[in-house]
């Protein structure tokens, strides 16, 4: 799983569109990541200033630039529309139980949740994923009370794999795989 390019950075389906962060995104990234309710499971992600969007928004792109996928805003109709960004999506590479994995992201604004936003955000970047780079392991971590993000993972075609569960930094991180080899990569 090096560093590749791809050809587009823009993912789009008949509700949605994908597209890779831009500085224009670190008022929606700063909005959505200081709300509570947004970030009620992952309190550790909660922002509180500007700047700490302005930092997030670095790393992502960052990521972008070395791997050439990483996270999406997401946004409802095609990107020419002025439609409110609904939320972030994406991959980003990190090391789980001695393999290279690409972890599964999903934050949506709390408006945008129960209209299955996420679930078709996640199939759209875990079909990416499984075409772009069919051999790398994706994985989702869930808080074990966030039952609609494990509903979500499981619709994106992830399977839960109690065996990888770990600490996280705001609780149990509970895994769930797709493409996982128990053989270190």
């Amino acid at each position: 799983m090096g560093e590749h390019r791809f050809e587009s950075e823009q993912l789009v389906t008949a509700r949605f569109s994908l597209r890779r962060p831009t500085p224009t995104d670190i008022t929606a990234i700063h909005r959505i990541h200081r709300d509570p309710t947004a970030c009620a499971y992952n309190p550790s992600d909660m922002l509180v200033a500007l700047g700490d969007a302005e930092d997030l928004y670095r790393r992502w792109n960052d990521h972008w630039q070395r791997y050439g996928f990483g996270y999406w805003v997401v946004r409802a109709g095609d990107d020419q529309q002025p439609e409110p960004i609904l939320g972030f999506c994406g991959l980003n590479r990190m090391r789980l139980d001695n393999h290279d994995v690409l972890n599964l992201f999903y934050r949506l604004d709390p408006p945008a949740w129960g209209d299955g936003v996420a679930t078709e955000a996640a199939t759209m970047v875990v079909d990416w994923a499984t075409t772009q780079l069919p051999d790398a392991p994706i994985i989702a971590r869930v808080r074990s009370d966030n039952i609609a993000s494990a509903r979500v993972a499981v619709r994106a075609g992830l399977d839960r794999a109690e065996h990888l569960d770990t600490p996280g930094e705001d609780g149990l991180d509970w895994i769930f795989v797709k493409n996982w080899s128990d053989k270190p990569r």
